[in-house]
């Protein structure tokens, strides 16, 4: 269960939804800008090529 809310002013409202629009564009503008690093990791292991013969992996 939540308490009360308190009574707010016409205004609060406004402030609310311009702060969370705030917060919405440095969160879009911080993913754009760290985008490759954002991408996935790839967790399987690519089967090793022909000049990889050399190299020796642990199974």
């Amino acid at each position: 269960m939540t308490g009360p809310r308190k009574a707010s002013s016409p205004d609060t409202g406004a402030e609310e939804r311009e702060e969370k629009r705030r917060l919405d564009d440095a969160l879009d503008e911080g993913l754009e800008e760290t985008f490759p690093a954002s991408d996935p990791v790839n967790v399987t292991q690519p089967p090793p090529s022909k000049g990889d013969h050399h190299v020796k992996r642990g199974g």
